[in-house]
């Protein structure tokens, strides 16, 4: 593993129960940060965090990402424990399931329009103000390969990632000139727990689109979150980092 210098900082993780906000909440800690988990299962954030332990110091909270007051507290909580923050990863998300989009259902459309797009939003509306106010700030956003290219019986997901990454354009010009970096990384699916939201026939269209013939690995993505979150990344800002084995176009 290539040593990656976040001596100190302090991170926070939504989703970091599982999956890749996991692996990122590890990394993150292997290089030095200190982490807080922010996910909406209690069970599985308490056993996250206990795992977490043996690398650094990791303390978790149980946060509706959707829920604007929510999001507030949980962020003047963190300021007030940690007395700063100066990464945010926002990798929660939700698939939503498969079907045409005709087939859909508008409240599942609307529930992963708010997991994925609304609740980053909220994130950084909180945030953001107090890494302007210290001059120094890391957000990376998971976004996916299916916000690039949308994919079939997936619109709401697709949407939801293009979503994604236009904000993190349009957030990133905002801050540009305040020591903030705000950039996406858009993975080609991994082997996660969302699994269990999509159908087979699904996972293997998704399969058969990678060059590479695999998945990525959760600690691939965590490697990208980690450099993006470091120093070493300063002028790269409202990008969006491909890891997809070759998929994407563009």
């Amino acid at each position: 593993m290539n040593q990656i210098d976040l001596e100190d900082r302090v991170a926070i993780v939504t989703g970091g129960a599982q999956g890749i906000g996991y692996a990122s909440a590890e990394r993150l800690l292997q290089s030095g940060a200190r982490a807080v988990l922010w996910d909406i299962d209690a069970a599985r954030l308490d056993m996250a965090c206990a795992a977490l332990a043996a690398h650094g110091p990791v303390r978790g909270e149980v946060v509706e990402l959707t829920d604007d007051a929510a999001v507030a507290t949980a962020t003047a909580k963190a300021l007030a424990i940690e007395g700063r923050i100066d990464v945010l990863v926002n990798n929660a998300g939700i698939t939503g399931g498969n079907a045409p989009t005709w087939e859909l259902d508008p409240a599942v459309w609307r529930r992963v329009i708010e997991v994925n797009l609304i609740a980053p939003y909220l994130t950084c509306r909180h945030v953001v103000p107090a890494m302007v106010a210290r001059g120094w700030g890391r957000i990376v956003n998971i976004a996916s390969v299916a916000g690039k290219e949308g994919n079939p019986n997936a619109s709401h997901y697709s949407a939801s990632k293009a979503g994604l990454i236009a904000l993190t354009k349009s957030l990133a010009k905002e801050v540009a000139t305040k020591g903030v970096l705000v950039n996406a990384i858009t993975p080609a699916v991994a082997r996660t727990a969302m699994f269990e939201q999509m159908t087979q026939a699904h996972i293997d269209y998704m399969l058969g689109k990678i060059p590479m013939g695999r998945f990525v690995e959760v600690g691939e993505v965590a490697a990208m979150v980690a450099w993006l979150a470091s120093e070493d990344c300063s002028f790269s800002t409202g990008a969006v980092f491909d890891l997809t084995g070759g998929r994407a176009t563009y």
